[in-house]
């Protein structure tokens, strides 16, 4: 566990110091930089195994920014952060679990670096975009009558697409509205099972959502 620990925050700190040395380098030739805060609501996934058993990660609220900036006209580089905090329930026949229960509370935060196409239209710029990096899935808050250990966080690859508009009201300031599509590769790793028996259920799901924020382009 501890092990476990230790290569998370050190592979965490390694993508957060290469994406410090990407951005450094591509801000001092940038034409704009443009941040995004942004809030939104994440549809829930399940993650099926064995017979007619199954985790569901609830459907959960998300926020999260991301720093763009411009390498060619009309096309972004970008950083972007988004947590997600959610409940896991569980249906497991043979571990004696036949109506769905809470498992578990989780957390997510991805961390992805990709690229945004816009396709302006004065100041309407509709976008398309794509990213990949990773997802740091921690839960917390187990269920004792279903798990009897706690379960570890776990750090997987993940890809991402989206596609929206922005609404400009000035040169400088606007309206972020789009839809996601996340994929966790291997989501989960959750270990389901109240004795010395269990499994382990992981999956590479699709989550999807939508968000708006603010748009501030310098």
């Amino acid at each position: 566990m501890i092990k476990k620990i230790t290569s998370l925050k050190t592979s965490t700190c390694g993508v957060l110091f290469v994406f410090a040395l990407l951005f450094s380098g591509l801000s001092s030739n940038a034409q704009t930089v443009e941040i995004i805060p942004s809030y939104g609501y994440q549809f829930g996934a399940k993650l099926k195994y064995g017979y007619n058993n199954y985790l569901k990660v609830q459907d959960s609220d998300q926020w999260g920014i991301s720093l763009g900036v411009e390498t060619f006209d009309d096309t972004m580089v970008e950083l972007s952060y988004v947590h997600q905090g959610s409940t896991i329930r569980v249906r497991d026949i043979p571990a004696d679990i036949p109506d769905e229960e809470r498992l578990a509370d989780v957390s997510g935060d991805w961390i992805m670096i990709g690229g945004t196409r816009y396709f302006p239209n004065g100041n309407i710029r509709p976008f398309l975009g794509a990213a990949l990096g990773i997802v740091i899935v921690s839960p917390s808050n187990e269920n004792r009558e279903i798990i009897n250990r706690s379960l570890s966080n776990d750090t997987n690859f993940a890809f991402s697409f989206k596609g929206g508009v922005n609404i400009m009201f000035s040169e400088h300031v606007g309206i972020n509205i789009q839809g996601n599509l996340m994929f966790p590769v291997n989501y989960g790793g959750f270990y389901v099972g109240t004795g010395g028996g269990g499994a382990y259920a992981s999956s590479t799901v699709i989550m999807g959502g939508f968000s708006g924020g603010l748009v501030f382009r310098i």
